[in-house]
Formats: structure tokens, sequence, C-alpha cells
């Protein structure tokens, strides 16, 4: 699957929003992100697996990633561990979002490189603490 844009960028005062690549292989729960993303001023693009964001990073790069650890039969650690290993991504917010509650197994993500890890179902209060908590960490 490729990545596609959610919806078409705008711009604030301030310069370009944020641009978010969303990593979800569920459709509903892809599109569920991406509009709320958009709601929060953000700029948005998505992909349903591991090499269809590999690929969208060689042309887009994003101020964070969202990514849901539990793609298919996919390699789960396999994004953050790539991305870390790439000059120009590896200062890249990671946040998975996953249904592991279990606080070993996100511990295992937040090893794997990711830099926050997010339970399903999701809390939007938290996704967005998170959020920026890891923008603001990018910029400093």
């Amino acid at each position: 699957m490729t990545a596609r844009a959610c919806g078409a960028p705008e711009y604030r005062g301030e310069g370009v929003k944020h641009r978010i690549l969303v990593v979800e292989d569920n459709p509903l729960n892809r599109e569920l992100l991406c509009d709320w993303l958009e709601v929060e001023g953000y700029e948005v693009r998505t992909t349903g697996d591991l090499d269809g964001a590999m690929r969208s990073m060689g042309h887009y790069r994003p101020d964070a990633v969202f990514w849901d650890v539990q793609l298919g039969n996919q390699d789960k650690l396999a994004l953050a561990a790539w991305m870390r290993k790439q000059p120009e991504l590896c200062s890249i917010p990671v946040i998975a979002v996953t249904a592991h509650a279990l606080v070993t197994k996100q511990s295992s993500f937040l090893q794997a490189g990711c830099n926050a890890c997010v339970s399903k179902p999701i809390s939007f209060k938290v996704l967005r603490e998170e959020l920026e908590r890891w923008l603001q960490t990018a910029r400093t």
C-alpha cells in the first residue's frame, strides 16, 4: 500500500504545520487517527504497512510517526529500528500505538527505538500530550 495524503496541507501564520506519518493497517483506525490529527492542525500522510512507510520517508520527511506495532504479520519492531539507523530519520519521534497494555511489552517497543507507547483504545488526550511532548523535544 502506498502512502497517501489525508488532506491538503494547510499553512499557519508561523509556517507549515507539523507533518505526521500514520502507519496503520486497519482502514478505520487509520481514518480515525488521520481525521483527529487534521482537526488538531497537522498535515497527515498515511500508509498501511512498513514498506509503504519506508518508501514514503524517502520523499516525505515527517516531524513524527504514529505507528501501529501490530501490523499484520510484519516484524513489529522493524520500522523503529530502521529509522534509528538512518541519519536523516533517526531524530524523528516514533509513537507506538498498541493493543498491548502490558508494561513489559511496551518496554520492548521503547527499547527498539520508539519514543513513546500509547495503548488502545486510544485516549486522544494522552496521544496529544505525547505528540506535543516529543515534537517539543525534537525541536530543542
